[in-house]
């Protein structure tokens, strides 16, 4: 009975559903030496869990303050961000605005040669319409 309650106790230790009275059972259980072979590898964890929580750093920890170049640096590399953002926005919109003019250019040289194109229709229109009337004052 007791076997198997401890197998559902680590089931759930695994699942990490378990109470802190359930990992006090498990760990008494684990430390206590006698422990079932297909069980042996959480014996292991267990007896960490317990020596690990016993250590103690015995020296002090020390936390640097930041220095003013430190600080400096940090600021500077804040400002250079925010630079470079704004160099690369102000260069899409030149870019966009070389785009534009570049399809403007190629448009208005099309319709310049569309242009021209019907100017020599027109002027052919015109010499029909001459020797229309020609033709017209032979047969009238």
């Amino acid at each position: 009975m007791e076997l198997s309650r401890i197998e559902k106790l680590v089931e759930k230790y695994l699942k990490a559903e378990t109470t802190l009275q359930e990992e006090n059972t498990l760990k008494n259980y684990f430390i206590g030496g006698n422990v079932a072979p297909h069980l042996q590898e959480y014996e292991y964890m267990f007896s960490y869990f317990t020596i690990a929580k016993e250590e103690v750093l015995e020296k002090p920890i020390v936390i640097k303050k930041k220095t003013t170049f430190q600080r400096n640096i940090f600021r500077l590399s804040i400002a250079a961000s925010f630079a470079l953002l704004f160099s690369v926005f102000l260069g899409y919109n030149q870019y966009q605005r070389y785009q534009a003019e570049k399809k403007f250019a190629e448009v208005s040289k099309g319709l310049e040669l569309l242009s021209t194109t019907l100017k020599k229709g027109e002027n052919a229109v015109a010499g029909l319409y001459t020797y229309e009337k020609a033709v017209n004052k032979i047969l009238d």
